[in-house]
């Protein structure tokens, strides 16, 4: 779809963020193409930023009509994406999330729209590619993009263009995100699957695009790679606990490796406790060392421990909120997981 076919398509792309001044002014620029071809407005919903970032959006929506900043007193990104559709979903057939903290090919909002009418989907997800910079991100992104750091998710490592469960959020339609409630604000993290849950079990569909995909850029340093997968633990955790499901294979695994971790400090008592835990270690660390010597990857190595610190907080995470006596409220749950 080309041309003003695509123009007729109203679309309202939202951009939450936080403290995100190095990235929010390259990443509309980004974006303006979307704006020319599509009926389209940007909303930059920020939580509260006290950097530059502010200032960097008003400056852009001073000299365009298309651009906004809203203010997100909630902070996260679910309320942002919320907000947005509230205060203009009403003018706009699609929603379009886009991620502060990612970059985006030129053309990315144009094929979200053209598959989405071409399909007749509900929502049009992705794959993710993490990309880095730094060694320690480097490594953490070859982790990510690799089974041992996914455990073979499909939007991480792409697939040929599919019906899907979840994916990574990119285009819905706003009428399907009014119908179902919108995202849940009790999740600072794993939001975006507890909605896409609520997607299948309403009937709408959800398509997996392989004509684009988005690059992101994980942390840069083992604290907030620990936290991040922390919380995405617990976000994984209230939503099984929500809908009472059960956790997938590929969840399992890792989900045994905090208990395992606890269990080789009785090595103290029986030495074999802490075996569970050595060969975990070895089969992580193995594979990293397959990785250096098999793929010619430097940062092999290092990946196997960005993994092992993945698995671990994702497991802690997970048995923090399943075992915690008094879960805290959805609001105190949300600003204690707004630290990048």
């Amino acid at each position: 779809m080309t041309g003003e076919p695509l123009k007729s398509v109203r679309c309202l792309i939202v951009i939450p963020c936080l403290n995100e001044a190095r990235h929010i002014g390259p990443l509309v620029q980004r974006l303006a193409g979307a704006l020319e071809e599509l009926d389209a407005m940007l909303v930059v919903a920020d939580g509260g930023s006290t950097d530059s970032t502010r200032e960097i959006v008003r400056d852009i929506a001073a000299l365009r009509d298309d651009i906004a900043l809203l203010d997100n007193p909630r902070r996260i990104q679910s309320a942002a994406v919320n907000l947005a559709v509230a205060t203009f979903g009403d003018q706009y057939d699609y929603l379009i999330r886009i991620d502060a903290h990612g970059d985006y090919p030129e053309d990315y909002c144009q094929i979200l729209v053209d598959e989405a009418t071409a399909t007749g989907a509900d929502s049009v997800v992705v794959a993710m590619e993490t990309v880095g910079i730094g060694a320690f991100q480097k490594a953490t992104a070859y982790a990510q993009n690799s089974k041992l750091g996914n455990g073979g998710a499909r939007h991480r490592v792409g697939a040929k263009s599919h019906w899907a469960d979840h994916g990574h959020h990119a285009l819905m339609r706003i009428a399907a995100f009014r119908a179902v409630g919108g995202y849940d604000e009790e999740f600072s993290h794993n939001e975006d699957a507890e909605l896409d849950f609520r997607l299948n079990k309403a009937g709408y569909r959800i398509w997996m695009t392989d004509r684009t995909n988005m690059i992101y850029y994980p942390r840069s340093s083992a604290g907030p790679l620990f936290r991040q997968y922390f919380a995405y633990g617990r976000g994984r955790a209230r939503n099984l606990l929500k809908h009472r499901a059960m956790p997938s294979l590929r969840q399992m695994i890792p989900l045994s490796v905090a208990p395992v971790a606890a269990g080789a400090l009785l090595a103290v008592v029986n030495w074999a406790a802490v075996l569970p835990f050595g060969f975990w270690a070895a089969a992580c660390l193995g594979y990293g060392v397959w990785m250096a010597v098999g793929r010619r990857n430097p940062y092999g190595p290092l990946a196997a421990v960005s993994a092992m610190i993945m698995h671990f907080a994702w497991s802690a995470g997970f048995w923090r909120e399943l075992l915690s006596p008094r879960r805290r409220s959805a609001s105190s749950f949300a600003q204690a997981q707004v630290t990048p």
